[in-house]
């Protein structure tokens, strides 16, 4: 969903929702890396039952990833791929399915609407614009460094990734269909935590976005009478409308997985590849050394990502205390309050409509709307949704009622927006006069306390004093005289003292603001500027709240029934406001059936800009840049943003010009006899693959329909694949027991003894009029509550410090150390605190070199010794999971979750951790590959 600031909202109000995973990693043997054994029992202490993927969450940062260096090429990005994959399946360790979905385009039952597209389209021509203006800013300061004389590295010549090919249709997107195919039948032969595992695999070809398509799914096996009401289901990916639609399943056992969130990570200048500056304040200066071991410097601190899970049953929990209301004229549902919750959380942003402009969630809009709607659910006489249904007279009361304080929304934000900025100035002046003018380095440079390194040996100290008087008198030629005088906030007076500079002014151009939202006339300024119509035009403003309405009964559409129609998109940039939203009960909320689709070639034609043309044929990709083009205007070379109020490029609003499907279809008629007859294939629809081994039930079933050729569809059968349901029917390019599996990949080997079998799957069935209903199903067990009486208002009875409980295991006696032990891990770990509302993150020991992290003994040596303070009554079981935590707790319990951390963060990860004897990710390696890496065959 297109909010930022939705998750860091949401962690921060219902922290207990949070649970830090623990992984279990690889051990090493003689130099070799011994592969995890993922049959075992999960150390999360949680039984998963399906694992869901939303690969392209996978794919971009193993393509182009923001922490490390990129893949040199394709073959290593799809290693990437396979072991990101193989990590978040042994987190997770799911025992009946896993469900690989990949965004494909748009047709069939996932018929995703122009407005995907339209969202698509501008993400990617930001993304060409923005990276076309880097690397000519890129460029001028090079050219202007070394005109001066600056010293910089040679420029790489290196072909620039273009992440616009993970999109379906392009060869990127096949070859990565044919790779997870070539790597599901090597898991399923050789893991045994895939044993009796089955495997979907959805690739591009397969309509649909990812998540939806993962959604669908779930859909239609709760439908099934041999669904299991109680399977705990695990879903990867990190889009925040993940959290909405884990909801909108209404299924008792949720979790999401996705990594943690860190943001202001250092990076190095993409110049001079020094660290403390970007690109646009490089000077080209020559490195200095830093000490003895200086090629370790620049160096970044090896930490790998970690993964999170986000309980939905907590989730549910916090939701059921805050949305329960008495005194209702109407029965009490919260399955129903938990639909609403979720509706209304579209008016704060989404893929598909703008966010109305009163609505934001840094000012806590959601919270605002959640009060709105209990003081009005009581005239309202029910709920705003049912089943993915809006009932719009009921959102009109909630719209208007947001629209009475829509000038004090507006006034409060440009008062509060006042006072951060003053205070930032206020910062920034108090750092500039606090500065001392010179910090010595090297031998004399300042030690933090409590540093037990040894100094550095004192030499030539005459001529660092040298240096040192030097660089105090070359100051004092710039700095102020002694009578200068200054102001009060420490600047010197411009009546006396030396004229400040333009450079070191405190204030930063902002972005110009035509509208005002906080003066009188508002709503005129706002649509004469962003739509040029005049606000007194009844009709205009009606057809956009017209138009805003539709999407808002699409999207829930959307999310609890699937797509409801192919043509839809809304035809504005911005959205109207809540005032606006006057007389919206009357409005029509159908759409249109049977609509034609875009194939995938269409679909790339649709959202690619030119300088991604060359994903497709020739003939296809000089429409884009023929001036003689019927459709040249589709792909302006350059366009407006509107910062729309922000402060940055990419929060604005992309000025493109909408696609009409009409004028497109009939310039593609002309250029489709071009097509070879692979460009044929990849424009096909395809579906989605089920893979199983020869341990699993299913597996003789699947090998007797194509030992009997049969051609037509056959029902799985239920009890041999824990409940799941759907036809199978012969693929054509199937992976068969015994037969060699060709590898996409060079330096893999292909697998000589397969034992995997691949067939045709396809989703049970329902007519197009039929209504999946928004409810908990007969059967269904609650989980046992995680949240405490005392946990709702933060502060326990007895005054403690108020503290989530964590995990999923909430009966585990946790291991207790003595006096002694948390003497030493207080001096041996670092003794900040997270921030209040966070949720725990403890940083690994030693990683960004603090000296509080110093170690007094190595981790060998540390280890005996905690474990012989044990209590004799206590038995050590393992690292204590880091998400384990009591009421009881006492003060030293931070430094031993911190300390459990550490333990496990010991073995850093490696890109190629499981690289041995059989290759990276213990696959098998080509002999030439063994024989140049200097291994005997």
């Amino acid at each position: 969903m297109g909010v930022p600031a939705f998750f860091r909202w949401l962690s921060r109000k219902y922290p207990s929702i949070i649970v830090n995973c623990v992984e279990e990693k690889a051990k090493e043997c003689n130099g070799v890396k011994v592969p995890i054994d993922t049959s075992k029992p999960n150390p999360n202490e949680v039984e998963f039952d399906n694992l869901y993927l939303d690969m392209n969450g996978i794919i971009h940062p193993c393509t182009h990833p923001e922490d490390k260096p990129a893949p040199k090429n394709e073959d290593e990005m799809m290693v990437a791929i396979f072991e990101y994959i193989d990590r978040i399946f042994n987190i997770v360790r799911p025992r009946r399915l896993l469900y690989m979905a990949i965004d494909g385009h748009y047709d069939n039952f996932f018929k995703a609407p122009r407005a995907k597209m339209n969202q698509q389209r501008s993400r990617r021509f930001r993304a060409s614009k923005e990276g076309m203006e880097v690397a000519e800013e890129k460029q001028k300061i090079r050219q202007e460094i070394l005109a001066k004389g600056g010293i910089l590295p040679p420029e790489e010549v290196k072909e620039r990734f273009d992440s616009n090919c993970i999109t379906p249709g392009t060869e990127f997107m096949d070859n990565l269909a044919k790779c997870l195919r070539y790597y599901i039948a090597d898991r399923l032969s050789s893991d045994p935590g895939w044993k009796n595992l089955t495997v979907i695999l959805s690739d591009a070809s397969a309509p649909g976005e990812g998540e939806h398509k993962i959604m669908d799914y779930i859909r239609r096996q709760r439908a099934q009478p041999n669904h299991d009401p109680n399977t705990h289901h695990c879903l990867c990916g990190a889009d925040a409308d993940l959290i909405m639609l884990g909801l909108a399943t209404h299924e008792p056992n949720f979790t999401i997985i996705r990594e943690e969130f860190k943001p202001n990570k250092p990076k190095p200048c993409a110049l001079c590849n020094q660290m403390g500056h970007e690109v646009k304040d490089c000077q080209g200066l020559p490195r200095e050394k830093q000490g003895k071991h200086d090629q370790f410097a620049d160096s970044l601190p090896v930490s790998e990502q970690e993964f999170i899970f986000i309980r939905l049953c907590v989730l549910r929990e916090y939701l059921e205390r805050e949305l329960t209301m008495a005194s209702l004229p109407f029965t009490f549902d919260f399955e129903r309050s938990v639909d609403d919750w979720v509706f209304m959380c579209f008016f704060v942003g989404n893929d598909f409509l703008p966010h109305l402009p009163s609505l934001e969630i840094r000012e806590g809009a959601i919270d605002r709307l959640v009060n709105i709607y209990k003081n009005v659910v009581h005239k309202t006489g029910g709920y705003l949704t049912e089943s993915g249904y809006v009932n719009l007279q009921r959102v009109q009361m909630i719209m208007l009622a947001v629209g009475e304080v829509e000038d004090s929304i507006f006034k409060k934000r440009k008062d509060d927006d006042d006072n951060f900025k003053r205070r930032q100035k206020e910062k920034k002046k108090r750092m500039k006069r606090d500065q001392p003018s010179f910090i010595p380095g090297g031998q004399f440079s300042p030690q933090a306390l409590g540093n037990r390194s040894s100094p550095q040996a004192i030499s030539n100290p005459r001529q660092a004093a040298f240096e040192m008087r030097m660089h105090d008198r070359q100051n004092s030629t710039t700095s102020p005289s002694p009578n200068t005088s200054f102001t009060s906030d420490g600047s010197p007076s411009p009546a006396r003292g030396i004229k400040r500079k333009a450079e070191d002014s405190d204030s930063e151009p902002e972005p110009e603001d035509n509208i005002r939202l906080w003066e009188t006339g508002w709503k005129q300024r706002y649509y004469k500027n962003k739509f040029d119509v005049d606000a007194s035009d009844e009709k205009f403003r009606r057809k956009v709240v017209q138009s805003y309405v539709e999407g808002l009964c699409w999207v829930l559409r959307y999310y609890y029934q699937g797509c409801a129609s192919w043509n839809w998109y809304y035809p504005f940039h911005y959205a109207p406001f809540a005032s606006d939203f006057e007389g919206i009960a009357d409005m029509p909320s159908d759409f249109e059936k049977g609509s034609k689709p875009f194939k995938p070639l269409e679909q790339l034609m649709g959202v690619f800009p030119a300088a991604s043309g060359n994903f497709l044929p020739p003939t296809w990709r000089k429409l884009m840049t023929d001036p003689e083009s019927s459709i040249i205007d589709f792909y302006p070379e350059d366009f407006a943003i509107d910062l729309n109020g922000k402060k940055y490029a990419w929060q604005g609003v992309a000025l493109l010009p909408f696609v009409d499907e009409r004028r497109l279809r009939a310039a593609l008629e002309e250029v489709y006899p071009d097509l070879t007859p692979e460009e044929s294939r990849r424009n096909s629809l395809g579906g989605d693959v089920l893979f199983v081994g020869k341990h699993h039930p299913l597996c003789d079933f699947i090998v007797e329909q194509y030992k009997t050729k049969n051609t037509e569809p056959v029902d799985i059968p239920p009890e041999l694949c824990h409940g799941i349901q759907g036809k199978l029917t012969l693929n054509e390019n199937a992976v068969l027991p015994d037969q060699t599996v060709e590898s996409p990949v060079p330096m893999l080997r292909d697998l000589t003894q397969n034992s995997a079998v691949s067939i045709s799957f396809k989703d049970p069935q329902f007519d197009e009029d039929f209504v999946f209903k928004a409810v908990v199903l007969p059967g269904a067990k609650k989980p046992a509550p995680v949240l405490k009486p005392g946990d709702w208002e933060k502060t326990n009875n007895d005054g403690r410090p108020w503290r989530p409980q964590l995990g999923f295991n909430r009966d585990r006696k946790p291991v207790h150390l003595d006096q002694s032990a948390f003497r030493t891990l207080g001096h041996t770990m670092p003794r900040e605190r997270g921030m209040p509302g966070m949720y725990p993150n403890p940083v690994p020991l030693g990683t960004y070199g603090s000296p509080y992290a110093r170690p007094l003994l190595s981790a060998q040596q540390q280890i005996p010794k905690l474990l012989s303070n044990l209590r004799p009554q206590e038995s050590w079981r393992g690292p204590t999971p880091l998400f384990q935590t009591t009421p009881q707790r006492t003060a030293g319990a931070a430094p031993l979750l911190a300390w459990n951390r550490m333990l496990q963060s010991q073995n850093q990860y490696q890109p190629n951790q499981f690289q041995g004897l059989g290759g990276p990710m213990g696959y098998p390696q080509r002999p030439e590959d063994r024989m140049d890496r200097g291994r005997q065959v």
